[in-house]
């Protein structure tokens, strides 16, 4: 009777095993990420709070203060329109896939930049790593043009109950031949009606 109630005891214990490991396995793997998705308002640019603007060339993200954002399981993808009348009704898309590297080429020779997205373990801050390639006059000689490389990581997190995105920038360049890195934070709020249309 005793040897029954062991092997009874030990079979209780192997199928909690069995069911309890699993369990943890796929909650691990569902893990809940933030989700960015929405249209999105900030008093400045990324670029211009860190007063980085002439890294990017026209068109690219950093240098708007709006963006419509849609996000899916491996990719982020960032639509962005020029809000003032003078320069016309210019748009521009960006798409950030989820741990791969990708190339984004401008129109201008030289011009571009290699960007890495990647999500923290528990999901809730979005890293995204950049190098960008830009071409500058070279000292006492402005005819002459060469390439220059600016690396920055923008940490992504809702913050305000998710009605705003901060950004938490960091960029380092050699540019000038003195190297210099810059921290700022930008934050972008959820675009409303009147923000839309006044702001």
């Amino acid at each position: 009777m005793k040897n029954n109630s062991n092997v009874l005891y030990g079979l209780v214990i192997m199928l909690v095993g069995v069911i309890y490991f699993p369990v943890q396995a796929q909650q691990k793997k569902g893990i809940h990420r933030a989700d960015f998705s929405g249209e999105w308002r900030a008093k400045e640019s990324i670029s211009m709070g860190g007063n980085i603007v002439c890294t990017y060339s026209e068109g690219d993200r950093m240098l708007y203060k709006a963006m419509k954002i849609t996000q899916q399981a491996n990719f982020l993808s960032i639509e962005v329109s020029d809000p003032s009348p003078n320069r016309g009704p210019a748009k521009s898309q960006e798409k950030l896939i989820f741990d791969k590297v990708t190339e984004i080429d401008n129109s201008v020779p030289g011009f571009g930049k290699k960007v890495t997205v990647k999500w923290s373990a528990d999901g809730q801050t979005m890293t995204v790593n950049s190098v960008v390639r830009l071409m500058t006059a070279t000292p006492y000689h402005v005819n002459v043009q060469k390439q220059e490389l600016v690396y920055v990581t923008e940490v992504w997190k809702l913050i305000n109950n998710g009605n705003s995105i901060s950004v938490q920038t960091n960029a380092k360049s050699g540019l000038m031949g003195r190297d210099r890195e810059r921290n700022w934070t930008t934050v972008f709020d959820k675009a409303t009606w009147y923000s839309k249309f006044f702001l």
